[in-house]
């Protein structure tokens, strides 16, 4: 209804609203403060074909705002239902609901006790708060088939009747690891900075890894740093390590040993180079695609969303493994169990169509115990990602998703590549021979990469043959976004969502004063390597509830070392998230060191940095610390990592053996050479947290 105020005359609409009781039991309500859930019923509805129709015939059920909106039965003519029954509705209990039951083209014979009709089609219309609990009601009585139904109450009264957690704090998992690992770390410290004291619970700092993506670099630069750090005695000072992209990918390989910050690092560096050195050629011969097919198949099978980042993840498969990979994020559990190894954090971010990464953005971070979202404090286990949900209860269980899947959508944004030289390519020859070449273009360079994902359509270009067109056929057209079900389906937004302290702490997209556009709406998340936004894993170890005093944060990216860091320190002001100020000189800018010292104390919460750019400094004369090259032995520090002829390119996915182990001793060397710049945050955070004690 409208009504049209003159203004000449300064006419005035007065409305008045009557708030009044409402009718029928108060709803159990559960919410953090952002996400509410609402109660649900089910509507399971059955089909009794009793006779064969001359044709198919479809009867359609809907069921407006339900998980599964709409269902439609195919009466055969061989008396055989399509799909079985019965079939099942979730939906909101007390919000009016209603089916509609959509008839075939027959005079309708419907229940009067338990529907009505709708007056313009002639529809049935079941008003199903109406309807007894737990029995079974006929709604449409045919001499061919009867429809019935049967309504069941949910019963969800405490946040752990439902599947997924509600709730800013750590897991209680999480919760059990970090006391197992204190004193661990606790011990460690005692040991490297040789203290003459036991440290107390409340002494021990937290510190974690941080490291960027890089593609085939970045994989290899973790295990040069991870060697380095072991033998300084400092993997077990470290309680987090989160990586994106590239380290992502030697993380899941290092935390197939349960106990590898324990172990010797020769057999599994060996390993890694095995992989990176081999020749890529097979990538796409006729038996690999026929690899590639019948996994993407099995997959939708399963019933996964398949997108061209399946199949990437089926390349890094490839590229890192000598067979299939059968490795599932929840079996990296196994390697915490004793708190033994840090608590590994992969990270990515969630993406609306049509808005670039500036625009919309969201933190969802993997761990083995939890997969979650920062801004809405909700989380599901890893075995249950991928699966359906609605409004936190888990609808239809998928298989847990392989690792190499996971792989494809933390390091998507390398998958642009295959499109920048089909753009460059006019043969399906001359597209495979520059796929499997060692030298591709470094995106991280380019200052035109693109934030919107989204608008990044596949144009993939296969050999011609039955096998390619197949493949074709299971991939969707979006080049750079992974699709997984959306465990926020259904949930509400609380009236004071948008002043909860932690919704605000991450809140940073356009769409965030409009909660009918945010995720909990979508069917699908559109997931994306968080190098679209800034190369960085950190925002996981800033959660308030990890308490992170040190980070040392490894770069690996290409072209400018100190840029991601910058830009991650601008966002983390804007967001108001405490970051220690990143200041550098112009000679820093011109010529980095090896390593950085940032502390910041006077902001509370503030962690202490520890920054190691990529470059290649006092290496070129020196072996290891304090040993001076020979001149027989100089070619082993003439690495470059930063001009565009570096062997290094994000995008080379094969070394030579000796760029390789170039990569691993330089990535070594440059914190073997910086001990005391991390030994000096250690201290500085043990004395921080001793003074805070003393002061409260």
């Amino acid at each position: 209804m409208t009504f049209k105020c003159d203004p000449q005359t300064q006419e005035e609409l007065e409305v008045e609203f009557i708030v009044e009781p409402a009718c029928g039991p108060p709803e159990t309500l559960i919410t953090n403060g952002v996400l509410v859930c609402r109660e649900i019923c089910t509507l399971e509805a059955e089909v009794d074909q009793s006779k064969r129709h001359k044709s198919q015939k479809d009867l359609s059920l809907s069921i407006k705002g339900s998980c599964e909106g709409t269902q439609t039965f195919k009466l055969g003519s061989d008396a055989v239902l399509t799909p079985p029954c019965p079939t099942t509705f979730h939906y909101i209990k007390y919000k009016d609901p209603s089916l509609n039951v959509k008839l075939p083209k027959t005079k309708p014979r419907y229940n009067p006790r338990s529907c009505s009709c709708s007056t313009k089609e002639d529809v049935p219309i079941v008003k199903l708060n109406s309807l007894p609990m737990g029995e079974k009601v006929p709604i449409v009585e045919e001499k061919k088939y009867n429809l019935h139904v049967k309504v069941n109450d949910c019963n969800c009264s405490c946040p752990g009747d439902l599947d997924v957690r509600l709730g800013y704090d750590l897991c209680s998992q999480e919760q059990e690891f970090l006391c197992k690992r204190k004193r661990i770390v606790a011990q460690a410290l005692k040991q490297v900075l040789q203290l003459d004291y036991d440290l107390q619970d409340h002494e021990v700092p937290v510190v974690a890894i941080m490291t960027t993506g890089g593609g085939t670099r970045s994989y290899t630069t973790t295990f040069g740093s991870m060697r380095a750090l072991k033998k300084l005695n400092l993997m077990d000072c470290v309680t987090y390590m989160s990586g994106l992209s590239g380290t992502s990918w030697a993380m899941a390989h290092l935390y197939r040993d349960a106990y590898w910050s324990q172990n010797d690092l020769h057999e599994k560096i060996q390993e890694a180079k095995k992989q990176v050195t081999k020749s890529k050629l097979e990538m796409f011969t006729a038996n690999r695609m026929k690899y590639y097919y019948q996994q993407l198949n099995q997959r939708k099978q399963e019933g996964y969303p398949i997108t061209f980042i399946d199949l990437w993840g089926l390349i890094i498969e490839y590229l890192l493994n000598d067979g299939k990979d059968n490795h599932r994020l929840s079996e990296q559990k196994e390697s915490l169990i004793n708190g033994q190894n840090p608590l590994p954090i992969y990270v990515t971010i969630n993406i609306k169509d049509k808005y670039s990464t500036q625009d919309f953005k969201e933190w969802l971070e993997f761990t083995p115990y939890e997969v979650g979202f920062l801004k809405y404090g909700a989380f599901v286990h890893p075995e249950d990602f991928g699966s359906e949900f609605f409004m936190g209860h888990l609808i239809k269980k998928l298989p847990e998703t392989r690792l190499c899947y996971l792989h494809g959508m933390w390091s998507s944004i390398f998958s642009l590549n295959l499109l920048y030289i089909w753009n460059r390519v006019n043969s399906s020859e001359e597209f495979w021979h520059q796929w499997t070449q060692d030298k591709f273009i470094d995106i991280d360079e380019d200052p035109h990469l693109p934030t919107k994902p989204y608008e990044l359509k596949s144009r993939m270009f296969v050999p011609p043959g039955y096998l390619a067109t197949k493949l074709r056929g299971v991939l969707t057209d979006r080049l750079a976004v992974a699709q997984y079900q959306n465990f926020l389906k259904g949930f509400q937004m609380h009236d004071c969502y948008i002043e909860n302290t932690h919704f605000h702490r991450w809140k940073a997209t356009t769409l965030d004063c409009c909660p009918n556009q945010l995720t909990e709406y979508d069917d699908h998340l559109g997931l994306v390597d968080a190098g679209f936004f800034i190369n960085t894993s950190c925002p996981p170890l800033l959660r308030l509830e990890r308490k992170v005093d040190v980070i040392l944060h490894l770069s690996y990216s290409a072209g400018s070392q100190t840029l991601p860091l910058e830009d991650a320190c601008k966002y983390y002001k804007e967001q108001g998230i405490p970051f220690p100020n990143v200041v550098l000189t112009d000679e820093d800018r011109k010529h980095l060191k090896e390593c950085y010292y940032f502390n910041q104390s006077e902001r509370s919460g503030c962690p202490i940095l520890v920054f190691f750019p990529l470059v290649n400094d006092t290496f070129q004369y020196y072996s290891a610390p304090g040993e001076r090259r020979s001149e027989a032995d100089m070619a082993g520090g003439n690495i470059d990592v930063s001009t565009c002829k570096t062997p290094y390119s994000t995008y080379c996915l094969k070394y030579s053996d000796e760029d390789f182990d170039k990569l691993v001793n330089l990535s070594e060397y440059n914190i073997l050479n910086n001990q005391h710049l991390i030994c000096q945050a250690l201290h500085a955070a043990i004395e921080r947290k001793r003074q805070h004690c003393c002061k409260n």
